[in-house]
């Protein structure tokens, strides 16, 4: 699994015209080929007077899964375009849709390209981009006398808390950046004198905004 990867948290929507043409550009994140597929399919069936519903996407975490469609433009000047947005970008399980109105006048296939280009990067742009990191989920077990110093520590070193349950003892989910489970690990035997247990159950995603 990466330890990181950009993607769209939510869809968005961009328009504009370009020589009387008239492009909508639709972005969307999507987990599978399915999801991809059905958003293309979503945006068709919405603007069936439509010229062109040019797609691309991008899907896996590798980009295992990609595929661009020129939807009757000449090849190669629509779809191919919006997947190279796509890479460019870095972004990982999205799709784009650039919808267009033909205006009467012909752009050739220079101006095709400029356009769907200039339509994808302005949707991406208008899109919410968020990076998705890796963490490890690490159990700790604790005495309840230990619970205040214990939360202390992991939010005076932001640490997220998952989750708590009460029984015989405390039973706290933190979440460490992947790669820095020694730390924390680290931390708790500190600030427990060693008398906590800690243990890793598994790996989650959590959504942060990129550094610009």
């Amino acid at each position: 699994m990466l330890p990181v990867y950009r993607t769209v948290k939510q869809a968005s929507e961009v328009k504009l015209e370009i020589n009387k043409s008239l492009f909508i550009a639709y972005v969307s994140p999507a987990e599978t080929e399915e999801a991809a597929v059905n958003f293309v399919q979503d945006i068709k069936k919405r603007h069936k007077e439509a010229n062109h519903n040019c797609s691309a996407y991008v899907i896996g975490l590798h980009g295992q899964y990609q595929k661009a469609d020129d939807d009757g433009e000449p090849g190669g000047t629509a779809g191919k375009p919006i997947l190279e947005v796509i890479n460019k970008s870095g972004v990982k399980n999205a799709v784009i849709v650039v919808t267009r109105y033909f205006g009467g006048i012909k752009l050739g296939a220079g101006g095709l390209i400029r356009a769907y280009t200039k339509a994808a990067a302005d949707g991406l742009e208008a899109a919410f981009i968020i990076e998705k990191q890796l963490h490890t989920r690490l159990a700790i077990e604790l005495s309840y006398h230990l619970l205040g110093t214990v939360e202390n520590q992991l939010r005076l070193k932001n640490y997220p808390i998952e989750a708590k349950e009460f029984t015989e003892v405390v039973k706290v989910v933190a979440l460490a950046r992947k790669g820095s489970e020694d730390k924390l690990i680290q931390l708790i035997a500190d600030a427990t004198a060693a008398q906590a247990k800690v243990q890793s159950i598994g790996e989650l995603y959590l959504d942060v905004l990129p550094e610009t």
